[in-house]
């Protein structure tokens, strides 16, 4: 980027000019102060880091279609219970003793579901659909207070709809479980959309929301190093293929940790503050875009953990899959972001993801350890490039890339 000369008081130009006179300083505007993440709310994110562990042994577990739709069904429910007491969290003083109890409950909610994820089709679903009716109830109760008319929101629908096909669906078996629970993920999935005319009217912080929203991405992405690290911890004998592995896993997490919060991040604050309407933006950049960013780590961590648990031998093509498929999806859903923020797409980050996807079938064929490097080293140069791209097209104020919301990359 090029640098203008400055003409403000101190160089040649401002002193051939005549002194003017000073005007007097106009008072400023109380601005209201930023809206903090309380103690409380990240104290209940530790939950979220059991059950997004557990809901990543469940699909480690079994990895074909069938398991990775199931594994998605289950994670709904649980996301949708953060998502909806972070929401309410932003519009209310989260440090009010009634407001913290509220959260510790639906803490233990959050437990008692990670605790069932594992069994959530056997013996566990009604431990599962139970909890999370719980945790609705405790959220509908502290929205809707003392008043006797119910609101339509999300939280209204949860208690009145899905949270009951959860309990239903848990005294089934089989296809008829998995099928009302299916049907209760998608009442969750519409609800905010169905509720618009509530949601409108909330008076969202962007700040605090995109904050709550960039901490969950980092929780996803911290199990991913305890997902790849953990078992080798345990293993007798750690050779150097194992140790190569694990390096090269660290580097493409730190890749895709870059991909977000280099440019993105800050790019949803951006879009969050200067949307006509905010409620529009939180639903499809982070209650949906978030969705499929997070869902889509934990499924490349499912990889990465079998690639350095077995270095030396080839992915099965459903663990590639894996891999490479929530890669690509990770790229791609900042193609659907940067639409809903700016009306553009993220050319970079769509071809990446394209790129991903046409060298599965090359992964396939290659040792594990050579698989999980390719996919870092297509990562790794993703980020360079789009580093020299922005800078070249002078986006960047100061030349500080944090500070660039509506870069390409985002």
């Amino acid at each position: 980027m090029e640098s203008r000369e400055p003409t403000g008081p101190g160089t040649a130009e401002a002193h051939e000019r005549p002194e003017q006179p000073e005007r007097p300083e106009q008072p400023e505007q109380p601005e209201q102060p930023e809206k903090k993440v309380a103690w409380s709310e990240l104290f209940f994110d530790l939950v979220l880091v059991f059950a997004v562990t557990q809901v990543s042994a469940l699909l480690h577990h079994d990895h074909g279609w069938a398991g990775t739709g199931r594994a998605l069904i289950v994670f709904v429910p649980v996301y949708w219970v953060w998502v909806g007491n972070t929401v309410h969290a932003n519009t209310h003083d989260a440090d009010r003793p009634l407001n913290r109890i509220a959260l510790f409950a639906a803490g233990l909610c959050g437990l008692l579901m990670a605790l069932a994820l594992p069994e959530a089709f056997g013996d566990r679903g009604i431990l599962l659909a139970g909890a999370y009716f719980c945790a609705r109830l405790v959220l509908a109760a502290l929205a809707h207070g003392r008043s006797r008319r119910l609101r339509p929101t999300p939280v209204t629908l949860s208690v009145l709809i899905s949270g009951p096909l959860m309990l239903a669906g848990a005294f089934l078996d089989g296809g008829l479980r998995v099928g009302l629970w299916a049907l209760a993920a998608a009442v969750d999935l519409a609800a905010p959309r169905l509720t618009r005319a509530s949601m409108v009217r909330l008076n969202l912080d962007s700040g605090h929301l995109a904050e709550r929203f960039g901490l969950f991405v980092m929780i996803a992405l911290g199990e991913s190093i305890v997902a790849v690290g953990a078992p080798v911890a345990t293993a007798p004998d750690l050779d150097a293929g194992t140790l190569t592995a694990v390096a090269v896993a660290f580097v493409l997490v730190c890749s895709l940790w870059w991909v977000y919060f280099h440019l993105a991040a800050g790019a949803v604050r951006h879009g969050l503050e200067t949307a006509a309407v905010r409620a529009d933006v939180a639903r499809q950049v982070l209650s949906y875009g978030h969705l499929s960013l997070i869902a889509s780590i934990i499924a490349v961590a499912v990889g990465m953990a079998e690639a350095v648990a077995h270095p030396g031998t080839r992915l099965p093509l459903g663990v590639a899959a894996l891999l490479y498929g929530g890669c690509a999806l990770f790229l791609a859903t900042f193609g659907y972001t940067r639409w809903h923020l700016f009306r553009s797409w993220s050319v970079t980050r769509l071809a990446a993801a394209a790129a991903v996807l046409a060298l599965l079938p090359v992964a396939a064929l290659l040792p594990s350890l050579g698989a999980l490097a390719l996919l870092t080293l297509l990562v790794t140069a993703l980020n360079l490039a789009e580093l020299a791209l922005v800078r070249r097209q002078g986006r960047l104020p100061g030349g500080r890339e944090e500070e660039a919301p509506q870069a390409l990359a985002s």
